[in-house]
């Protein structure tokens, strides 16, 4: 049991005057990264910075800020980074657009593979000549006189 008051007293406690602002809280904790930990959310680090960025979103929430003013806060701050989900703009547009980008190019490659594979597998050879057909029977007839 003496294990369970330690993690307690590692989770911040912030006393709201509503359900509302606990709700915008935790939506705010959850949805902005922490820039030390980088794939962690505010409301799951333990980094000094996490706990610096849950005060002052709770100092705004109690001052009656709105959550984008809220978020437009920290990005003018810490810039887009702590966002998990940036903006679309001339900075972000091959973040949201890349993927889509490689799997088209993928297609083509993997397109070009299989007609590629297939061209390959049914083209038959030409049938010789009968010129060709009589050179090769005078080499065969030319490599057996030699043997003998």
């Amino acid at each position: 049991m003496g294990w369970l008051s330690f993690s307690w007293a590692a989770i911040d406690t912030y006393p709201f005057k509503t359900d509302e602002q606990r709700q915008r809280f935790k939506q705010l904790t959850d949805e902005l990264r922490c820039p030390k930990c980088q794939n962690q959310n505010i409301a799951d680090s333990n980094a000094p910075i996490a706990k610096d960025f849950r005060e002052e979103i709770y100092r705004q929430l109690l001052a009656g800020h709105s959550n984008q003013t809220i978020v437009d806060f920290m990005v003018a701050r810490y810039g887009e980074f702590v966002l998990y989900r940036p903006t679309f703009s001339k900075k972000t547009w091959l973040l949201w657009i890349g993927p889509f980008i490689l799997l088209v190019v993928g297609a083509g490659i993997f397109y070009r593979l299989i007609r590629k594979g297939q061209s390959s597998s049914t083209t038959a050879s030409a049938p010789l000549s009968e010129a060709e057909q009589r050179q090769i029977e005078a080499i065969i007839h030319q490599h057996e006189e030699t043997k003998s």
